[in-house]
């Protein structure tokens, strides 16, 4: 025990002598001999040294490129060389009383002074003060707000988020006027320091919740976040899953929807990609324009989505299956059409589909990998021409090429990327599972699924709620489309403690039963 407690105080020890020669001095020629050997080899890195008035030593430290250096010349360093009167203390004096700058923060330690360097705050430094100034005159290259192409929308908003933090949360705030809307900010990685936003509001999100997520994320270590795609495989509660359990978004209008249902949004400074847990199977296959347009349609829309998702999976695998094993499951005139389609092909049913699936993901991926002018074009000619020269040189058969271009087509309609590549990942260990056990195969790959998904959580929600666990209040939005009068509550297990999202009795129409008084 008292081997321990020495211990204990000689590390606290160690760290309150570092924390000491952390401090700045009232030396200014020994601060930026520290601060130099810090950048040593930048040459991005500008020491500006200058006089206060003709008389008292001064330095300002910035980066070329991530300063405004207009406003640093107009409003920093004019004022201060013309300065008559010269103080003790004048630098705290001057930030208090004559700046022209918003946002200004006493730095007291070398780490401070590189941190806000580093984010393009410049920093002044004055001979005799053992603390200095952070200007917030950040000012770099950014991307104008444009619709994001990954989730573009016929009706409603096409604003997108940005690489710009700031940016990405001014949208957010834009749409959720409250003072109940919280954003947390800590910084992750060793070198990126990049800036990590948590998301919520007060009050819906349940605080058990909030404090998972800020501990996910305190226990992250490494050298760098570049991407929200990090921070996506190191928070999931099932990393070997081949679902996604965070659904990202680029729509601050999704973001703040889920906001209002008690979720928490996770911004990235450099990402133009927002996460979003906890989430469901069925909200990510859910579109923000379904609650832009009439329910009717939206219902409709959904159903078809639901339908072309089970294509997507299962209609190669089901093709593969029925050819090899089942064909007393297909009528005579349509198995003789089909015999006689695939009588020059050498190869079974089996191969082909993969060597059908395998071009096909090729060309998709070429697609999206090359210029944009030219990048449709050849997906597009590719697959018609591999198809059609494949048909006539006999390696696949007409039905196959039909089979997936539907597959392929069916994928499409799922509204999540992500979501959408995990089927297309499933979809070939179904095919080799049709193609040794039949519908025996398929029916067991569909059980195993099943399965895993009745066992994946997503920040502890269960990813087929609604429907397993069945909450029947919340099936308003799962298998139909509500209309908006009748979505007065959030869901179950995101909205527990802040049930009612609307009064009662909203639903529209005359008072009079539509008659006209004359």
């Amino acid at each position: 025990m008292i081997f321990r407690k020495s211990k204990k105080k000689h590390i606290n020890h160690d760290q309150h002598s570092e924390k000491q020669q952390d401090l700045l001095s009232m030396d200014l020629a020994e601060n930026l001999q520290i601060l130099s050997s810090s950048y040593k080899d930048c040459s991005d890195v500008i020491f500006r040294p200058f006089l206060i008035g003709g008389q008292l030593k001064a330095q300002l430290i910035y980066i070329e490129g991530l300063s405004n250096i207009q406003e640093i010349d107009a409003n920093v360093l004019s004022p201060l060389m013309r300065e008559t009167e010269v103080e003790e203390s004048y630098l705290r004096k001057w930030t208090k009383e004559k700046v022209s700058v918003s946002r200004v923060k006493e730095v007291k330690t070398f780490t401070e002074c590189i941190e806000h360097i580093s984010i393009g705050n410049p920093v002044i430094l004055v001979e005799r003060e053992n603390q200095g100034v952070a200007l917030g005159l950040a000012q770099w290259e950014k991307r104008s707000v444009e619709e994001p192409t990954s989730e573009s929308v016929v009706k409603g908003p096409r604003e997108g988020f940005t690489e710009t933090l700031g940016v990405n949360t001014a949208l957010i705030r834009r749409r959720l006027r409250s003072s109940k809307l919280k954003m947390k900010s800590m910084k992750i990685g060793r070198y990126t320091q990049t800036e990590i936003i948590i998301a919520y509001i007060e009050g819906i999100a349940d605080q058990t919740l909030i404090e998972e997520v800020e501990n996910r994320l305190q226990k992250i270590e490494v050298d760098g976040i570049l991407d929200s795609g990090y921070i996506e495989e190191m928070i999931e509660d099932n990393p070997y899953s081949p679902f996604p359990q965070i659904m990202s978004t680029e729509r601050p209008d999704t973001s703040a929807a889920s906001l209002l249902e008690g979720r928490v949004v996770i911004l990235v400074d450099g990402s133009p990609f927002g996460l979003i847990a906890p989430t469901t199977l069925y909200s990510l296959l859910q579109s923000s324009e379904d609650y832009y347009q009439r329910f009717m349609l939206s219902t409709a829309i959904r159903w078809l989505r639901y339908l072309f998702v089970v294509f997507s999976l299962l209609l190669p695998s089901v093709y593969v299956a029925v050819l090899s094993y089942h064909q007393e499951m297909v009528p005579t005139k349509l198995i003789l059409s089909m015999a006689a389609s695939r009588e020059a092909v050498p190869f079974p049913a089996l191969v082909e589909a993969l060597i059908m699936e395998v071009i096909f993901e090729a060309l998709r991926e070429a697609g999206i990998r090359l210029p944009k002018q030219i990048g449709a074009a050849v997906s597009i000619v590719g697959a018609l021409v591999i198809g059609q020269a494949a048909i006539q040189a006999g390696i696949v058969s007409a039905p196959m090429v039909m089979v997936v271009a539907l597959t392929g087509i069916a994928s499409f309609t799922i509204p999540r990327y992500n979501f959408g590549a995990s089927i297309r990942l499933l979809r070939f260990p179904m095919i080799f599972l049709a193609g040794a056990l039949g519908i025996l195969g398929v029916m067991l790959g569909l059980l195993i699924i099943l399965t895993h998904l009745c066992t994946l959580r997503s920040f502890g929600v269960p990813y087929l709620s609604p429907l397993a666990p069945m909450k029947g209040k919340d099936m308003k939005d799962v298998l139909i489309r509500a209309p908006w009068w009748m979505l007065n509550t959030r869901p179950h297990l995101t909205g527990e403690y802040n049930q009612y999202r609307q009064a009662p009795n909203q639903k529209p129409g005359s008072k009079h039963g539509g008659e006209k008084n004359d």
